[in-house]
């Protein structure tokens, strides 16, 4: 039988709106400082009062998108203008205008990691998608300007502490810059040729050193040359779910592109390759870490499943499904969504688990900490009700 796609995507978007985005509202949302908590027991009762600056930026995309495209409800707003005020209040070091990684519950800094630029690049997809809902266009400005600074950063290594004394490059930096420059894109139609040709140069450089034929695997790092530092843990260390996240961005690309063949065959490849080596066959779900020459795994929790790998797979094979029309992609999103059913749902307070073991039993029951919290999960609830709405109207 043909899947009913109109009802999964209400199926999705319910799940959205009356189970994962109201309990972040009603246990992560600060009313009294601004922003949101998201070190969050299994009730949601708090477990610590730091906040994640990285997800005061992801949350106001999420809410932001959630607003635009799903609900226009009010308490969406209140949460999205009290984001904004916290990152402008306390998120940035007056000093040097970098973002913190970690404050206070009412915004004093606690950490600050000047080697990377990540919470910037949320703030920007933060801020261009509350311009978006809001019609805020000063905001997708403050994105713009935001998202040169640090390609400034970028360009000047004597800006950011590097994490190795030998130079090296990382899959992160141009998989996070591309799914950024995207959706600035949306924001800033005036910069559209501009931030395009710039995906283009981000799209090489993943195809051109990260994506490897010989060995057919996608790798986190490799020398400045490209070559391969197989004789060393961090050099062999494969992360799926980050792969396979890259692979639908790619896919997103190829499909504002008309469908562009070629853009299509890098994502499905990049997918393919990083499923056949992160799905654990004999157990299910995607695995944490990989050794690109199947040697032992160096990470204490390689062998673990994380929450946002799900999500990552969850998306790529949908959105595989839908612009291919392979079967294979819709079995293979079938089997995440299965898993996930299975392991990560809490039906009794809500969201999802974010810690598995190996063999699905559960880590920790906590339901946030500084790395897990509104994005992921809503992101891939918000992206595949869309895609199965699109389903449906062609079926």
């Amino acid at each position: 039988m043909k899947p009913d796609f109109k009802k999964l995507s209400d199926d999705y978007r319910s799940m959205l709106v009356d189970n994962i985005l109201p309990f972040w509202l009603n246990h992560g949302f600060d009313r009294e400082h601004g922003g949101m908590y998201t070190a969050l027991d299994r009730d949601g009762s708090l477990l610590d009062s730091d906040k994640s600056v990285w997800f005061q930026g992801r949350a106001l995309w999420v809410f932001s998108t959630a607003f635009r495209e799903f609900e226009a409800r009010a308490e969406y707003q209140e949460v999205c203008d009290s984001l904004v005020g916290f990152i402008e209040t306390h998120g940035f070091d007056p000093s040097d205008g970098r973002m913190y990684f970690r404050l206070s519950k009412d915004g004093k800094p606690v950490v600050k990691r000047i080697r990377y630029v990540f919470s910037e690049t949320f703030a920007i997809i933060g801020y261009a998608a509350y311009s978006r809902a809001f019609d805020k266009p000063e905001y997708a400005e403050k994105a713009y300007a935001l998202f040169k600074k640090i390609l400034t950063m970028l360009e000047a290594p004597h800006l950011l502490v590097p994490k190795f004394e030998t130079p090296s490059r990382g899959f992160g930096i141009p998989m996070i810059l591309l799914n950024t420059a995207q959706q600035l894109r949306e924001a800033c139609p005036e910069h559209a040729q501009e931030l395009t040709e710039f995906i283009d140069t981000l799209i090489t450089e993943i195809k051109t050193y990260f994506v490897r034929p010989e060995l057919q695997i996608v790798v986190e790092q490799c020398a400045l040359d490209g070559s391969l530092q197989l004789d060393h843990f961090e050099g062999r260390l494969l992360n799926p779910g980050h792969a396979i996240e890259g692979s639908w961005f790619i896919l997103q690309e190829a499909k504002y592109r008309n469908n562009d063949p070629d853009l299509m065959k890098l994502g499905t490849t990049m997918l393919d390759w990083m499923w056949k080596v992160g799905w654990d066959k004999e157990l299910g779900g995607i695995i944490y870490f990989r050794d690109a020459l199947g040697k032992s795994g160096n990470e204490y929790w390689h062998d673990m499943k994380f929450w946002w790998p799900q999500c990552e797979a969850s998306i790529a094979n949908l959105l595989a499904f839908s612009l291919s029309g392979d079967k294979a992609y819709l079995a293979q999103f079938k089997q995440v969504q299965t898993y996930v059913e299975n392991h990560f749902l809490d039906p009794e307070f809500g969201e999802w688990y974010g810690y598995l073991h190996c063999d699905g039993s559960l880590s920790t029951p906590l339901k946030g900490n500084m790395y897990k919290g509104p994005f992921h999960i809503p992101r891939m609830y918000m992206m595949c009700s869309q895609i199965m709405g699109e389903l449906a109207e062609r079926t």
